[in-house]
């Protein structure tokens, strides 16, 4: 996983609310074993028409939205099934973080381990965000915060665990085998 601690990207706007992960990705796309690719298959069934060909109408098919690493998504984002293959498919595509005024627990957690970065704002700031598409923020791990066009910091909660692996580019497992050392002499002394 790569560390991060500051980063500046352009957002893309999709608001509707409860946003679920068979949406985010469809059932079908499943099976797939390796997280390469995922990108293809984020709303699909959003994104494409039966014959697979671009909605010209879904945002992330319009050109403004090229580019953009963070979305900004409506209340209750990643709702549904659990399905680590949402965060995959998020992360492929080229999303960083994504915004919300809430996340599905499981969703939220999922995301957090491979590395996207879920931020949790208020009504205000989300409204705002929504007022202001494709506005460029500078997301800020190190301090929590997100700071947005018009100068203003705003403070997000984050799980400390999961703050600490994403700054320091670690998942779980790389963290217990950093400890390895230390885990083996406990155990030892154990017996």
């Amino acid at each position: 996983m790569q560390k991060i601690k500051k980063f500046s990207a352009r957002t893309v706007n999709l608001p509707n609310e409860d946003i679920d992960t068979d949406q985010i990705i469809p059932a079908r796309f499943l099976t797939r074993q390796t997280t390469d690719g995922m990108g293809e298959c984020l709303f699909a069934d959003w994104r494409f028409d039966k014959s697979g060909r671009p909605k010209e109408d879904f945002i992330l098919n319009q050109p403004e939205s090229s580019n953009a690493e963070i979305l900004v998504a409506g209340n209750n984002f990643g709702c549904g099934s659990s399905r680590e293959h949402a965060a995959w498919s998020l992360l492929d595509y080229g999303f960083r973080a994504i915004i919300s005024t809430s996340f599905a627990d499981i969703f939220q957690n999922n995301s957090l381990k491979n590395g996207l970065i879920t931020i949790v704002v208020n009504l205000e700031t989300h409204k705002w965000l929504l007022e202001h598409p494709a506005t460029k923020l500078i997301v800020d791990l190190d301090n929590t915060q997100i700071c947005l066009e018009n100068g203003k910091a705003i403070s997000f909660p984050i799980d400390s665990f999961a703050r600490y692996c994403l700054l320091n580019g670690v998942d779980q497992l790389s963290y217990l085998l950093n400890h390895d050392s230390e885990i083996s002499a406990y155990e030892n002394k154990q017996q």
